[in-house]
């Protein structure tokens, strides 16, 4: 079957996808702390991190998908006022969980100093504007960006890119679209190899290299993303069986769960991020759900994806403080905190896209659509 409404056609298996990066990141965060936990040396799901990249690739494509034909009746407001209304009720949320979590740790950072409140407040106040939090103001001392949840890190790159497509990247030729990916991959490569962690894992930090390593992924990913939608909207593609959603979930997991590797840990990195990302959105857009249940099941999927991302984190500085500290409300370490961690975050993540993602999105769609009316 020929697709031949590419730019109307919803990617359910892309969907299912973005569930499982999401799912792959919450189980990184769990081994990460269970590593901590029992001492080890090396966390069992290793790789979990590059899920971000996986991320801003498929987040590259759906942009494109959805926003390279609609210039002529869109503006630059337009598309960010959209942009917003897509992300940030979970920022929203995510930064209140994260607020609650820290206070219930005793606002202290990790080596056990005390928080003035007008810290905390400020901290607040940045993450809500997905503003960078500078060293001197870190709240837990562990030098993040956004120290109340982590991984809004990825959030203020994601904004970034959005923000960079609607006022440059998207009137750029295919051509001057690969010679960007190009340079942005050959960036990625040298700080990779040259870089003191022999690792591409950036961004997370408020530190000036992290920064500029996070940005380097960004402008590989998010760009690469978008050219692929743009080659797979050029040709007419042959889609594929449901088969494709099961093979690229096992293949995925399967890539992030690979060990260390020593020193052939950074070329691994890269190549998961510049070939194996890539191949699995272009094969996922290429796939099927199949059955009416199968596209619906992904569609929930993938839209609880996001919601899991942004809020289980603060859960995790919580495990991390029991282990710290020796008050794990779950008795001793063993295999149930985690467990009932993660469906705690799942159940949530669920419990938030119902009730506030989906509302919140709807109203800021209806007020920015009046407005510009």
């Amino acid at each position: 079957m020929n697709d031949t409404s590419s730019q109307s056609r919803h990617y359910e298996v892309l969907d299912g996808l973005r569930g499982i990066a999401a799912l792959s990141v919450l189980l990184y965060h769990l081994f990460e702390a269970e590593a901590f936990a029992s001492g080890a040396a090396e966390q069992r799901f290793f790789h979990g991190f590059l899920a971000v990249d996986f991320f801003l690739v498929l987040s590259g494509f759906v942009v494109g998908h959805a926003y390279d034909r609609r210039w002529d009746r869109m503006s630059v407001g337009d598309f960010i006022r959209k942009r917003f209304a897509r992300l940030h009720p979970m920022v929203v949320a995510g930064v209140v969980i994260g607020l609650v979590c820290f206070l219930a740790q005793g606002c202290e950072r990790w080596d056990g100093t005390a928080v003035p409140v007008w810290n905390v407040l400020v901290a607040v106040v940045l993450a809500l504007f997905m503003i960078p939090s500078p060293l001197p103001l870190d709240v837990r001392g562990n030098t993040e960006m956004f120290p109340l949840n982590g991984p809004c890190w990825s959030l203020f790159f994601e904004y970034v890119g959005s923000l960079l497509y609607a006022v440059w990247i998207r009137r750029l030729s295919t051509r001057a679209l690969k010679c960007l990916v190009l340079a942005a991959a050959v960036a990625l490569l040298l700080i990779g190899i040259f870089g003191p962690d022999g690792s591409i894992g950036y961004g997370w930090s408020s530190q000036p290299l992290n920064m500029l390593g996070g940005f380097l992924r960004m402008f590989f990913d998010f760009p690469m993303g978008l050219l692929l939608a743009r080659l797979f909207r050029e040709k007419k593609r042959e889609t594929l069986g449901s088969w494709v959603f099961p093979v690229c979930a096992v293949l995925m997991l399967g890539l992030l769960a690979v060990p260390s590797l020593g020193k052939m840990r950074v070329g691994y990195e890269l190549f998961c991020v510049m070939v194996a990302f890539p191949a699995l959105v272009w094969l996922g857009a290429l796939g099927n759900a199949g059955s009416l249940f199968g596209r619906k099941t992904m569609l929930w999927i993938g839209e609880c994806s996001y919601p899991l991302y942004m809020i289980h984190y603060p859960f995790i500085y919580l495990y991390i403080g029991w282990i710290k500290d020796g008050r794990n409300p779950f008795g001793t370490h063993s295999w149930s905190t985690p467990v009932t961690l993660a469906i705690l975050c799942i159940v949530l993540s669920a419990l938030l896209m119902i009730v506030w993602e989906h509302p919140a999105r709807a109203f800021l769609n209806k007020k920015f659509s009046r407005r510009s009316s």
